[in-house]
């Protein structure tokens, strides 16, 4: 009897994929048993990388060099876009940094005095109090004054003259690509891969080209923020003229409006709020590029951040840096005011015949306090310029923080990295490098099957192919084990913090708090005092990595369990579980989407910091896109660049297929 249930019982099925992986990975371990016979997959044979560096690198001499377009040159043509970019950043460089001069260097004069430290502070303020309250208005006026007590005034000025001028280029260019691509759907998809290697291409990769085209000063560097700040004004139009409710449409529609007057008199307005967090999406990226922007002429905040880490003064980059950070919670908060202050509603009765200054009160205070300060400065200096004796630094007090800790703890900190690197760093990295090629590109492209079907393989594989192709494998495997190491730790610290936070609402609005001062931070403020504690090299660039990419996983942990919907919670509860098993048993896996996501957006920001971190000594494909901005060599840059994009694009679409597939799962769809 027993003989037959077991003959009638089903066979067990064999999972596929588990099949596919086994043997996958089996076939990877066997690579390396007859490894002297297929050396080739372990080293991508050098007569078969292609020389697209020097295909680059040729084509861009070529451009520069020998393309005619008849009535002009190439080399004219950008020098002529770099000209028009220049005349509005001559006239804001005036006005808030050097005065309007007649004449050349030593011999210029001053024909009319730029504004007053006065001026500008008072003008903040009357934007702040406008835009929202008298709070706001206290907020900007105490970040203005810290630029002038701290003596960084004049710098902040030179850094703030660029971001005027840069912002709405890149708004106006990314509301433009925007509307272009919401029109047709097929334009949509033709710019999206652009857009994501405008996002994921480090901004090292593309300052050598944009310095042969537009030359070395505050313009290119202004073109170089502009591209990088450009990609979420577009991303956040499409999605903007998306969320337009139809009925607002079709309103319009039946009005009678023509299909421009539909996009600026009804699409446009009704977007006005989401259009919003793209211009401040533009300014907070304006300001992250302060400091790289510095190295191709900038000037500015940002060259005191850098001069300062090449001399390893941390106290005067902090200070530099704090700066920039003020400078962009200003801007930051003035831009989310404006973007939810109501239109004015005029009453009728006369209004119309009032005079301007009633009709437009704060443009005519500004005005007044212009007027006022101009005349009180021919008068008074100390209405010009903030008295240096009466300006304060910190700068002292870090420095020897720095140096007391590095004396008292040394032994500490050094036993902690010596312990990271030989027990879990060197080994990682030297686990990655011994992998054959065509195994880890075959494992990119099964997982990328198995998450998102053949195109999503095809992809994968692609990309992490052309890493070995162009000859930049070893490189692009130890930037993959720094960013791997990064994001593991930081996962590993911001999640229970997230999740704590989501516990918590006190402890959940002093870490918001943190994380949303973070963020301001340019991204090498965190170089100066690691490199301090632990000196040069992959340990204290880990560590920096670490510290700019914490915020994410944070901030989806946190929202992602606040967001798990009631009623489950409500269940559970009935069920007598208790808060343990709710956290672990509904919570966490209803918010795991959301929490990938997070570690997605770290990778991302880890990605971006790989370059910088090519400053403090590591080898990975950041230094070569940092060697071939030294070395002004195009093609170099380009390639390495692109492999940094490959990393990201590869991560980017695993982690949100994988997110996709298991909302669906979950029926949070």
């Amino acid at each position: 009897m027993s003989m037959a249930v077991t003959a009638n019982a089903p066979a067990r099925r064999v999972n596929p994929w588990l099949a596919a992986w086994v043997v996958a990975l089996a076939a990877t371990v066997a690579l390396h048993f007859i490894r002297d016979q297929v050396p080739w997959a372990f080293k991508f044979p050098r007569e078969l990388v292609w020389p697209l560096r020097f295909w680059i690198s040729d084509f861009m001499k070529w451009l520069m060099e020998g393309f005619d377009l008849g009535l002009f040159t190439f080399r004219e043509f950008t020098r002529f876009i770099s000209w028009l970019i220049d005349q509005p950043y001559w006239v804001a460089r005036s006005l808030l940094s050097d005065g309007f001069l007649r004449g050349v260097g030593s011999d210029a004069v001053e024909v009319f005095p730029r504004l007053s430290w006065v001026a500008v502070i008072g003008m903040v303020m009357l934007m702040g109090h406008y835009a929202r309250d008298w709070k706001l208005s206290a907020l900007v006026g105490l970040c203005f004054a810290y630029l002038a007590v701290f003596g960084q005034w004049d710098s902040a000025m030179i850094t703030l003259s660029s971001i005027v001028i840069a912002v709405p280029f890149g708004v106006l260019g990314g509301l433009a690509v925007g509307i272009f691509g919401y029109r047709s759907r097929r334009r949509e998809l033709a710019i999206t891969p652009f857009l994501d290697l405008m996002q994921t291409v480090p901004v090292f990769a593309y300052l050598v080209p944009i310095l042969i085209l537009f030359g070395f000063g505050p313009v290119s560097a202004m073109i170089a923020t502009i591209i990088y700040a450009m990609p979420p004004m577009v991303r956040v139009t499409l999605l903007a003229l998306k969320q337009v409710p139809a009925e607002v449409v079709e309103s319009g529609r039946m009005s009678g409006c023509t299909r421009r007057q539909l996009l600026w008199k009804v699409l446009i307005p009704s977007a006005k709020p989401t259009l919003m967090v793209g211009v401040n999406q533009v300014v907070m990226l304006s300001l992250n590029m302060v400091i790289i922007a510095s190295m191709i002429g900038a000037g500015g905040l940002g060259y005191e951040v850098l001069t300062a880490l090449r001399r390893l003064k941390i106290g005067e980059g902090i200070e530099a840096g704090v700066a920039i950070t003020l400078l962009a919670i200003t801007l930051d908060r003035l831009s989310q005011a404006f973007a939810r202050r109501q239109p004015d509603v005029h009453q009728d009765g006369g209004q119309g015949a009032a005079p301007l200054w009633r009709r437009y009160p704060y443009l005519a205070a500004a005005i007044a306090v212009m007027a006022l300060t101009w005349s009180l400065s021919a008068i008074a200096p100390v209405f010009r310029n903030y008295p240096e004796a009466l300006e304060i630094t910190t700068g002292a007090f870090w420095d020897d923080m720095v140096r007391y800790i590095n004396i008292t703890f040394f032994d500490q900190l050094d036993g902690a990295k010596n312990f990271l690197l030989l027990n879990a760093m060197i080994p990682f990295k030297r686990f990655l490098l011994a992998q054959p090629w065509v195994a880890v590109v075959g494992l990119v492209a099964l997982a990328g099957y198995q998450l998102g079907g053949l195109r999503l393989a095809l992809l994968t594989g692609a990309l992490a192919l052309f890493m070995a192709v162009v000859g930049q494998w070893p490189k692009s495997m130890i930037s993959v084990y720094l960013i791997g190491m990064a994001v593991v730790i930081a996962s590993l610290i911001g999640i229970p913090i997230g999740i704590y936070a989501a516990g918590n609402d006190a402890f959940h609005r002093v870490i918001q708090a943190i994380i949303d001062t973070l963020q301001t931070l340019p991204s090498f403020v965190y170089l100066m005092p690691v490199v301090m504690l632990f000196r040069v090299g992959d340990f204290a660039a880990m560590l920096a990595v670490i510290a700019y990419a914490l915020a994410p996983a944070i901030r989806y942990t946190d929202h992602g369990i606040r967001q798990v919907p009631p009623h489950l919670i409500e269940a559970a509860v009935a069920a007598g579980c208790t808060r343990r098993q709710i956290l672990w048993k509904v919570r966490m896996p209803m918010a795991l989407p959301e929490i990938l996501l997070g570690i997605n957006q770290t990778i991302m920001m880890a990605l971006s910091m790989l370059v910088i971190t090519a400053l403090v000594g590591t080898r990975d494909l950041g230094q070569e896109v940092y060697i071939a901005l030294t070395k002004a060599d195009t093609g170099r840059g380009i390639v390495a660049g692109l492999c940094v994009a490959f990393i990201a694009i590869i991560a980017d679409r695993l982690i949100s297929a994988w997110s996709v597939r298991r909302k669906a799962e979950l029926g949070l769809e």
